[in-house]
Parts: structure tokens; C-alpha cells; sequence
């Protein structure tokens, strides 16, 4: 009986399972009080406390069962149900708001981690970044600002559907398991994605923005460790950003040496800059 009630209160989320909870407490309810009732009348008769004949007052109990105490643990086991129902959905919109970003709906950092250590193979993890998302903020304003990561999600959203997984990581950067395909039609994917946000202009407010966003992809290969796929986006994000932005680079293609040398260029000339400017406040 414990066994049955458990399965039977496993999810009280649809409003069906009240009443067939309340239906099967019920019918419990009145076997155990028939079964109580026929062991208790015959020392009752034995006793001569029983007004009416033994098998008279057996038929009159089990009546009396079933009418009233049917009646009354079906109207209680609804109630019960319909408070279980509400706690049920409650806890349930409570877990499906500890995993989803405010803002722009799709996953948090905690869910796409989750989400992350359940992949084996065949996907690759992408960390995108709204370039100059700063400069947005302080020329347009944060609301102008929040309708730019509102836009950059819906696009992320439809972009990768199905088996894919997107979030907001948190800021302008955002995540992608994108799953499915050869390497080379994921990474396809993710630059039809960027390019795609690089040519629509957003329209919030009295403001047009166009924005730019940078990609860094790593492999998702079967057996790897999730903390060094996500080091190694980070990396190859980093590399994009560091080679001009507007770009997706993969974990792969920042060990080109031409990317290296590119690299060491952008860094002595932002050197350079930062010592003129220095420079120039020293006079």
C-alpha cells in the first residue's frame, strides 16, 4: 500500500493526479474501515451490545463506509491534492527560475555547466562576447544596453535549437554546446551566427545599435575534461578578441604561427600606445 500511495504521489504537477490520488485514498480509506468494521461487530454481538442482527449490522457498516467515509476522505484527498499541486508547481517555477538568466530567459552559468558535464562528443562549446559592450553602455545608456543582450539571446536562441544547448554566462558573454554535425558545419554555424548579428542592426528605444561579436570554439570531444574545453574557449576567444574582434577562432587555429606573430604585433603596438599616452600626460 505505501508502495502504490508513492507512485501515485510522484508528480502532482497536472491537475489530473489530484483526483486520481483523491480516488485512490478513497478507495483505501473505505476497504480499511469495511475490514475494521467486520472484525470489530462480531465481539460487539458476542457481547450483546449490537441492536440489530450480526449480519444486518456487517452490511449496515460497510453501507455506512462507503457512503460517508468515502464521501469524507474524498472531499479531504482533494484538498490535499490541490495543496500538493500548488506546492509542486510552486517548487517547480522556483527551479526553472534558479536556472534560467533573468533578463534574457535562456540558461545561467549553473545550468549550462550542468548541461556541459552531460555532453560526450560529438559538440563543440562556444563562448561568445558582444564586443565593446562597454562603450554601448556609456554612449547609449544600460537600457539600451539591456536591449542589446535581449537581441544577441534571441538570435543565439534560434540559432542553436533542437539538441543545442545556449546561456547568458553572465555580462555580454554568452555560451553555446552546439551539437550535432562535423567539426567544420559546427564552426559553419557559429560564424553564420556572428555574421548574421554583425549585420542586423538593433533598434532600442530612439537608438540604433550595431554591434559586433566575437567567438572562441573548442572541441567536445569524447572522454575530455569540461574545465580544460572551457579553458581552451576562453583562450581562443581571447585570441579573437586580440586579433581585432569580429571573428570566431577556434582552439586549433591559435597555434598558427601567423596568428602568433599577428598576435605579438597587437601587443607591441598597444605598448606603444600606452606609452605615448603616458607620455603625453608626463608633458
Amino acid at each position: 500500500m505505501r508502495i502504490s500511495l508513492q507512485a501515485e504521489l510522484g508528480d502532482f504537477q497536472h491537475r489530473h493526479t489530484i483526483y486520481v490520488f483523491a480516488l485512490k485514498m478513497s478507495f483505501l480509506a473505505v476497504t480499511l474501515s469495511s475490514i475494521v468494521t467486520t472484525l470489530l461487530l462480531p465481539p460487539l454481538d458476542w457481547m450483546g451490545m449490537l441492536p440489530v442482527p450480526l449480519a444486518h449490522g456487517v452490511i449496515y457498516g460497510v453501507l455506512l463506509s462507503w457512503l460517508i467515509g468515502g464521501a469524507v476522505s474524498s472531499a479531504l484527498s482533494i484538498v490535499a491534492g490541490h495543496a500538493m499541486h500548488r506546492l509542486s508547481v510552486s517548487r517547480a517555477e522556483f527551479e526553472q527560475l534558479s536556472r534560467t538568466d533573468v533578463l534574457s530567459g535562456l540558461l545561467n552559468r549553473r545550468a549550462f555547466t550542468e548541461a556541459l558535464e552531460q555532453v560526450d562528443g560529438n559538440a563543440c562549446l562556444v563562448i561568445f562576447d558582444v564586443d565593446r559592450f562597454k562603450a554601448i553602455n556609456d554612449r547609449f545608456g544600460h537600457a539600451c544596453g539591456d536591449a542589446v543582450i535581449v537581441a544577441v539571446s534571441a538570435i543565439l536562441a534560434a540559432a542553436f535549437d533542437g539538441g543545442s544547448v545556449t546561456a547568458r554566462l553572465g555580462g555580454e558573454e554568452f555560451g553555446a554546446i552546439v551539437v550535432g554535425g562535423s567539426q567544420e558545419q559546427r564552426i559553419e554555424r557559429v560564424r553564420a551566427v556572428c555574421a548574421r548579428l554583425a549585420g542586423q542592426p538593433i533598434v532600442a528605444d530612439d537608438c540604433v545599435v550595431a554591434i559586433t561579436v566575437s567567438a572562441g570554439v573548442a572541441e567536445l570531444e569524447s572522454g575530455r575534461n569540461k574545465e580544460g574545453a572551457y579553458s581552451a574557449a576562453d583562450k581562443a576567444l581571447y585570441l579573437a578578441k586580440a586579433l581585432g574582434r569580429n571573428r570566431v577562432v577556434h582552439e586549433n587555429e591559435g597555434l598558427h604561427p601567423g596568428w602568433r606573430r599577428h598576435l605579438s604585433d597587437e601587443t607591441a603596438d598597444a605598448r606603444a600606445i600606452n606609452m605615448d599616452c603616458d607620455e603625453a600626460r608626463l608633458a
